[in-house]
């Protein structure tokens, strides 16, 4: 510790007296064709430094400062581009490809301004961009994606501080995610199955340079969304040298190392391991998580028309639970608490993969791509009653497998001034269940167990076209997916899965503009709900006719560009679902079961529920001047869903007010500073069903309280909000770099009050105690529900 100290003291005085450089590079080329693009103007930021592109299309920046800069890049008969926030270093040579997309109006001279927000052609609306060093600065992101998502108009979380992704209104298994094109079923550690969410970010953001999130305007080739489709893009290694990152974050280690692995091939790969576990020991916590992962990308260039892409991303997770949590605890109200965990939570290992390829092909007037993947989530949960394992004891036991291979081809070309997307894509699905569970059936406890194995195939076609017109004024986009799968004869047929969008956007003026949105979309429901089987091993909701989701879309906005740094935006947006998942179990739609840890969607469904979220979003961002950036983001969102023959009661999903307020300021000597504040509505929650749960056989059983979903969402809890701040110091040296941070999340200590928990009355030995006026119940008792304490976080990156 006293040579760590000695190190960071020597840093703060004397890493400032290095002077060193840095270079960016990199080329520039056709989108469509991949040709290079010769003599193409371009102009670093700030300091308004340009160059161009030799015959090649290449070009390099040199002896510049290490720090922050923007990239412009512009030529005639093509649209402008820009790479905003790029981070440069004397470690290793900074590289930046663009692609230059044609235009179709033919410019009489080239100007290059440096505009730092870019408009989708396919999606012109609902589209949001972010950087590696906005995920990196933002204060409480804990370099989290999903945490960091969080602040987008639209986007909410849940109070267990889950990196449940709530967009719209819509459930956190509405989401979807890309990595390099090459879609992947979660980005969380300990997910929950059936759903997208967990506790702890997957992805390293060392591999990300960009996110494009989009809330609405699903392009057609992502099919199997309602909510969100998160298209992340990788960095390529480094083709100088062999390079490298190491991290030390709250919670874990990593590293990452990047560099040339041919002479037309370069990988980056990283692995990193949690020391939770330890901390959680440390503090007395009654369970111990600990997840390692892995994260892995290949490129190679085969000549000028052909480039290969693989990919690979892992996890393995371990939840243990630490019995002996209250050994030398004398306060009863601690001891409850964790007897209350103890005696719900099972003990859960669950390992997960996706591998990929993807190749690219130019041709003369676009390209062709084909992607391959391979994903396998294998999920396991044990409990036994009082923690004791002895066969007498099991409470459960399940043991499950999803398996995805993934085929999708796609063509990309020009014609008469369109630009065209169409493809095809085919899965083949696996799932495998082998489950014991004790189970409530009205007040009786019965033991269920279920052996399924099933395989599906899944299809789509996709197309769509957009054009820019009126001398590049009004851009218009449509697109229509048709998808369909071999479960069940009511989704065989694609016509059934009819899917079209419709995107406009028009120049006002040229900082004015009005965007509308409109679709049709579809999605899957669960594998969990798929697979289903009951005691007599039926596939339960094949019978039932389950069917896909169905979610009628449309949205309008204004967007302000108030200069190159700040734009505003204004959007109201409607969603109808039709066709959702109701429990015949429970009488409740599979939108108000919520989502926690564990597995979401087994049960005996039928196709009837129906939902509607509707609501306001504002959005104010400064991108990165010289010094300052920040943003504020306010939605007002309802979400309902009713059950047949019911009226309308608030989704779990319906937080009412989201506000988002993030600012930053960068100082000399490489200092920077960060705040944040989030807000959330209370979220609706169902209230305990107290005289079922105290029976003694039902609370034996699961070991806490059944909700009462006759008065399904009923309870709100309170307004959730917090500050978070953070501090960055760096150093730059000749071949190495130094990132210190520190972040405080929740620095004025609010307690966050979620759903009161429900426990049994206990002896000094812990046991339940029986109601005395009633001897079939144990006795209840109920505890606040609080979660929320100052947590501040180290974190050390080095980068040599």
């Amino acid at each position: 510790m006293k040579k760590l100290l000695s190190l960071l003291l020597a840093l703060f005085c004397f890493g400032s007296i290095f002077a060193q450089t840095a270079i960016l590079k990199g080329r520039i080329v056709d989108a469509k064709t991949n040709e290079a693009v010769a003599f193409a103007n371009l102009v670093l930021n700030p300091g308004n430094i340009g160059t161009t592109t030799d015959i090649d299309g290449n070009y390099a920046f040199s002896e510049l400062s290490p720090g922050v800069y923007s990239l412009s890049c512009s030529y005639v008969g093509y649209l402008q581009e820009t790479r905003a926030e790029i981070r440069v270093t004397p470690v290793k040579p900074t590289q930046i490809d663009i692609s230059l997309t044609p235009s179709v109006e033919q410019l009489s001279e080239v100007e290059i301004t440096t505009q730092r927000f870019q408009k989708s052609e396919v999606a012109p609306m609902s589209l949001r961009t972010v950087s590696t060093e906005e995920i990196l600065r933002n204060p409480g992101g804990n370099r989290d994606i999903s945490r960091v998502l969080q602040i987008l108009p639209g986007v909410a979380t849940t109070l267990s501080f889950r990196n449940d992704l709530i967009v719209r209104g819509g459930a956190p298994n509405e989401n979807r995610f890309y990595l390099d094109g090459i879609e992947v079923p979660n980005i969380n550690h300990f997910a929950t199955q059936g759903s997208s969410g967990g506790p702890v970010g997957l992805l390293n953001v060392n591999f990300i340079r960009q996110v494009n999130f989009y809330t609405g305007a699903f392009p057609a080739n992502r099919g199997n969304a309602l909510s969100s489709v998160m298209d992340l893009r990788q960095v390529s290694g480094n083709t100088e040298r062999l390079a490298g990152t190491f991290m030390l974050g709250s919670s874990d280690a990593g590293i990452t190392l990047d560099g040339p692995s041919g002479e037309n091939s370069s990988f980056i790969l990283s692995v990193r391991r949690s020391y939770l576990q330890f901390l959680f020991q440390a503090l007395a916590l009654p369970f111990l998580p600990t997840y390692n992962d892995f994260q892995y990308k290949h490129d190679f260039n085969f000549g000028k028309n052909d480039r290969l892409t693989l990919i690979g991303l892992g996890a393995i997770d371990n939840f243990e639970l630490n019995t002996s949590v209250n050994d030398g605890i004398e306060d009863p109200e601690t001891i409850q608490r964790n007897n209350y965990i103890l005696g719900n939570l099972p003990v859960n290992e669950q390992w997960n993969y996706t591998f990929g390829a993807k190749w690219t092909h130019f041709t003369e007037k676009g390209n062709r791509i084909l992607v391959l993947s391979r994903s396998h989530l294998n999920n396991s949960a044990t409990k036994f009653q009082n923690n004791v394992e002895q066969p007498e004891n099991l409470l459960l036991d399940y043991q499950s497998e999803e398996i995805s291979n993934k085929f999708r081809f796609e063509e990309n070309t020009t014609w008469q001034g369109w630009n065209i997307n169409a493809g095809v894509n085919i899965d083949w699905n696996q799932y495998r269940n082998s489950t014991f569970n004790k189970i409530i059936r009205g007040d009786n406890v019965v033991d269920a167990s279920y052996n399924t194995s099933l395989d599906f195939l899944t299809y789509g076609l996709f197309s769509q076209a957009s054009k820019k017109l009126m001398n590049q004024r009004l851009t218009v986009s449509a697109g229509l997916r048709l998808d369909a799968t071999d479960y069940s004869p009511s989704m065989r047929n694609p016509l059934n899965q009819f899917s079209p969008r419709v995107s406009a956007s028009y120049a006002l003026t040229e900082k004015w503009f009005i965007n509308t949105t409109a679709g049709q979309f579809y999605q899957l429901p669960p594998f969990t709900a798929l697979g289903y089987r009951d005691e007599s091993n039926a596939l339960v909701n094949l019978d039932n006719n389950l069917s896909y989701i169905e979610s009628n879309q449309v949205a309008l906005g204004l967007e302000y560009n108030v200069n190159e740094f700040l734009k505003g935006t204004l959007e109201g947006f409607y969603k109808h679902y039709n066709n959702y998942p109701f429990s015949l179990t429970d009488s409740v739609s599979l939108a108000n079961l919520g989502a926690d840890f564990g597995v979401l969607g087994t049960d005996a469904f039928e196709s009837v529920s129906q939902g509607r979220s509707y609501g306001l979003e504002f959005f104010l961002q400064q991108k990165l001047s010289d010094k300052i950036y920040g943003l504020i983001s306010y939605t007002y969102v309802r979400s309902e869903f009713k059950d047949p023959g019911k009226p309308y009661v608030p989704a779990s999903w319906d937080n009412g007010h989201i506000l988002n307020i993030t600012a930053g300021r960068k100082f000399n000597k490489n200092w920077e500073v960060g705040a944040r504040f989030q807000l959330f509505g209370g979220s609706p929650y169902t209230p305990i069903d107290v005289q079922r749960s105290t029976l003694r056989p039902v609370w034996d059983a699961v070991g806490q309280g059944l909700p009462d979903w006759s008065r399904v969402n009923t309870e709100r809890t309170d307004v959730f909000h917090s500050l978070d701040v953070r501090v960055d110091k760096r150093w730059y040296f000749e071949k190495w770099t130094v990132n210190l941070y520190l972040d405080v999340e929740n620095i004025y200590n609010f307690e966050a009050n979620g759903a009161p928990f429900m426990d049994v009355e206990r002896d000094t030995q812990g046991n339940p105690v029986v109601n005395p006026n009633d001897p079939s119940r144990y006795q209840p008792r109920f505890f606040a529900n609080t979660s929320g304490t100052v947590l501040p976080s180290i974190g050390l990156m080095v980068e040599w």
